[in-house]
Order: C-alpha cells, then sequence, then structure tokens
C-alpha cells in the first residue's frame, strides 16, 4: 500500500518545493520595497482613523518580513495554482486535463479579486466600523504588526472565499456535483458560509456580512455554472426523478384498486 502512495507523496513534495521556492524569490524581492508595500497597507486607513492609530512597536523587521512573504504569496499565485492543478492532472481524464491552464488563470483572477474586494471594500468599512467606536477611547489597533496580522488574515480569507465558484466548477466538471445538489444544500451552505466568515474576520457585524453577502451571491453563481456544464446530467436527473414519482404513483393506484 505504502508504494502505490509513495510516488503521489514524491510528486507532492515536488509540487511543494516549487511552489514555496517560488513565494520565497519573490518574498525577497518584495523585501527590498517594504516601505512603499507597508505605505500601500496602511493605504485602507487613511480618512478612516484620525492620524496614525499606531504607537510604535520593535517588531518593524518581523512585520516588514511578513508583509513581504505575504506579498511573495500573491505574485506567486500562477505557479502556486498551476503546481496544484498540475498535482491533481494524473488522476483526470485526458478531455478534462485541458482545463489545467485554465483552471490555474482562472483561480488566480478570482483570489486575487477577493483580495481586491477586500483591500478596497470590506477593510475601509470594518475599520471605521471599529474606529467608530474604540476610536474615542483607545486605539484599538496597538502596533503595525498587529495591524498586518488582521490585514492579512482578512486578505488571505477573501482570496479563498472568493474560489468557490473555481472549486465547485471543477466537481461540477468531474461530474460530483449538480445544480440540483447545490441547490438541495444551500440552508447548509449559507450557514457554512457565515461560520467561515466569523473565523476569517475580525469580530463585528460589518465585516462578517461584508464576507458573507458575496459568498452567498458567489454560491448561487456556482449553482447555474454547473447547471450549464452538466445540462445533460441534470435532465437526466429530472427524468429519473419524474419515473420515480410516476412509479410511486403506479404502485399507489395499484393499492388502491386492489
Amino acid at each position: 500500500m505504502f508504494d502505490d502512495i509513495k510516488p503521489h507523496l514524491i510528486e507532492l513534495r515536488k509540487r511543494l518545493g516549487i511552489s514555496v521556492a517560488t513565494i520565497i524569490v519573490f518574498a525577497f524581492v518584495a523585501f527590498g520595497f517594504n516601505q512603499p508595500i507597508i505605505e500601500f497597507v496602511k493605504a485602507p486607513l487613511v480618512g478612516v482613523v484620525e492620524g496614525d492609530p499606531f504607537i510604535g512597536g520593535i517588531g518593524i523587521f518581523f512585520t516588514a518580513l511578513k508583509i513581504s512573504i505575504f506579498t511573495g504569496f500573491l505574485i506567486s499565485l500562477p505557479v502556486v495554482f498551476a503546481q496544484l492543478w498540475l498535482f491533481i492532472a494524473p488522476g483526470l481524464y485526458d478531455n478534462e486535463k485541458k482545463y489545467i491552464l485554465p483552471f490555474a488563470g482562472i483561480s488566480t483572477f478570482m483570489f486575487l479579486l477577493g483580495t481586491a474586494f477586500a483591500y478596497w471594500v470590506v477593510i475601509p468599512l470594518g475599520f471605521q466600523f471599529l474606529w467608530m467606536f474604540a476610536g474615542s477611547l483607545v486605539n484599538f489597533l496597538q502596533t503595525l504588526d498587529e495591524y498586518v496580522s488582521i490585514f492579512t488574515k482578512i486578505l488571505f480569507g477573501f482570496g479563498v472565499a472568493f474560489e468557490l465558484p473555481v472549486v465547485l466548477f471543477f466537481l461540477g466538471v468531474l461530474g460530483l456535483v449538480t445544480d440540483k445538489n447545490l441547490k438541495d444544500f444551500f440552508g447548509y451552505a449559507v450557514l457554512i458560509i457565515f461560520v467561515f466568515a466569523a473565523l476569517l474576520t475580525p469580530p463585528d457585524v460589518i465585516t462578517q456580512l461584508l464576507m458573507a453577502g458575496p459568498l452567498i451571491l458567489l454560491y448561487g453563481i456556482s449553482i447555474i455554472i454547473v447547471r450549464m456544464i452538466n445540462p445533460e446530467k441534470n435532465d437526466d436527473d429530472e427524468d429519473d426523478n419524474d419515473d420515480e414519482a410516476n412509479t410511486t404513483q403506479e404502485i399507489k393506484k395499484q393499492i388502491t384498486e386492489g
């Protein structure tokens, strides 16, 4: 059994190695521009809070290192997603492998779209909400490192969240889900989305709603996408359901007449 798993572990190590090496290289490059990058990170607070809310801190080097690694990760996204799909590729049929490069491109786009939404919409509104309650009393962000930690967590969370249509499209292509499955699961999906939003956002209602709302919308769009890529399967499922309903009615009719 281990002999069967070993090639997959070797392949996984290879793909992870390439991804991590790429991130490290771009992180080193980003570290050389850490000052403008940090100013870019602080930009959503301009006009939201009064002056500079940070009181300092001795960990500026580690803050710069942290934001450089995150920047390196964002720049490396095309490579990271390409390695992910290449790892999955051996288990796919030939007609499914043609989606590898489009998946890598679309995955990168959706992740960056999620981070852009978080940067220009969620963070300004979320911190404005927090500042209204805490700003007049205390600095709710004591150090730049604390802000960077929250900032990267929010951006990463929204990036992952916006991958939902890509994942469901992939599962639809493989025939593992249908639009009917997604419709039936909708209530549970909404609950999971709100739990996910609560875990990946600061403890305020505004930010959580700003994550949950788009995610629910993306889930609805995913239902339409899965319906479009598997129309025949969905029609077959509906026919099967109709046949089952007709059979049930026929049995009831026979019992009644008997």
